[in-house]
């Protein structure tokens, strides 16, 4: 009787034990269906998600003290008014940037406290600056 009892038990467990959930491979979406561990950010320009690093346009990180650099992703409308830029620090996935009249910049809104800008630079190249000093080219 006993070892019934034990071997029931000892089923019961290991049933209880293989029920547990584990955690699902691309269980973080993000409010938008972006999976984020594949490599996927939500575009607000595209309105869709895309791999930043698979970007036509990136940029490299410049003038870093640490010991690796970053890099980020710029995306226009159709109309090239509106640029989005990736940076990788902050809270804000990517920001919009906007173009006034004839400029040949591109300028973050007061919706942010530092003042980001997309400049061209040299012949097909872009510049980030952030608060007038160049962070990404």
């Amino acid at each position: 009787m006993r070892k019934t009892i034990l071997l029931g038990a000892m089923f019961l467990s290991s049933l209880a034990f293989t029920q547990q959930k584990s955690p699902v491979v691309g269980g973080d979406r993000d409010i938008h269906g972006c999976i984020g561990s594949a490599g996927y950010t939500y575009s607000q320009i595209k309105n869709d998600c895309i791999k930043v690093f698979g970007q036509k346009i990136k940029l490299k990180e410049v003038g870093s003290d640490k010991s690796s650099t970053s890099m980020t992703a710029v995306i226009f409308s159709k109309d090239m008014k509106r640029a989005e830029i990736f940076i990788p620090e902050g809270n804000a996935k990517s920001i919009i940037l906007d173009k006034e009249g004839k400029s040949k910049m591109w300028k973050s809104g007061s919706y942010i406290k530092e003042t980001y800008m997309l400049v061209p630079f040299k012949k097909n190249g872009y510049q980030i600056k952030k608060d007038d000093v160049v962070i990404y080219q």
